[in-house]
């Protein structure tokens, strides 16, 4: 199975889509731009140069992926999300040797029209909600929302806001166990590998 491509979409020769893309309708793909297996970048999508995107990623309308961002797998991106890549931009002072890396961890979600501030992480599962501004690394497993972002709590792997009770929660819609270790959310399974 190779990518597919809508007809108004532009790739540029170059660029590295993995088996099973769909690149939709007004998207552009630039020539340095490596994509994984199973993909999605919907309408008005832009992928710039240096990036790179895991497999089974969700990229929504509107969204522009800009240089120095990373997207590991099963990352989904909401409706109009925002990256930068510049802390300090200004139109008259050329700042492409400045790029600060963003790193979206596995499985992490960004709701729609959220911003994530270059130069940060999203962890591994996180949750940042609609219209967040991340300006600051996100723990694995943090639900963050608010501007600034502000972690309100916890989510699982599926997506469920965990209820800690001594320590320990349950994945209400699969039953996956997790712990809080120094304040920090971890899936119990891993804590006793």
């Amino acid at each position: 199975m190779t990518a597919t491509i809508h007809p108004s979409a532009i790739v540029d020769d170059g660029a590295q889509l993995g088996a099973g893309t769909h690149v939709w309708h007004f998207a552009h793909v630039c020539a340095g731009a490596r994509i994984g297996t199973g993909c999605s970048l919907g309408q008005g999508v832009f992928v710039a140069n240096q990036v790179i995107i895991g497999n089974n990623v969700k990229i929504q309308n509107n969204v522009s992926v800009y240089d120095a961002v990373t997207l590991e797998d099963d990352v989904f991106c909401g409706p109009s999300m925002v990256f930068t890549n510049v802390h300090n931009p200004r139109s008259a002072v050329p700042r492409k040797n400045e790029y600060r890396p963003t790193r979206v961890r596995r499985g992490a979600t960004l709701g729609a029209n959220c911003t994530v501030v270059c130069g940060t992480t999203i962890g591994r599962h996180a949750f940042v909600g609609a219209g967040a501004v991340v300006s600051r690394d996100v723990a694995d497993f943090a639900l963050v929302v608010g501007v600034p972002a502000r972690r309100i709590g916890w989510v699982s792997r599926h997506g469920e806001r965990l209820a800690f009770a001594d320590g320990a929660a349950v994945c209400p819609a699969t039953g996956e166990r997790y712990v809080l270790l120094d304040g920090v959310c971890r899936l119990a399974d891993e804590v006793r590998a």
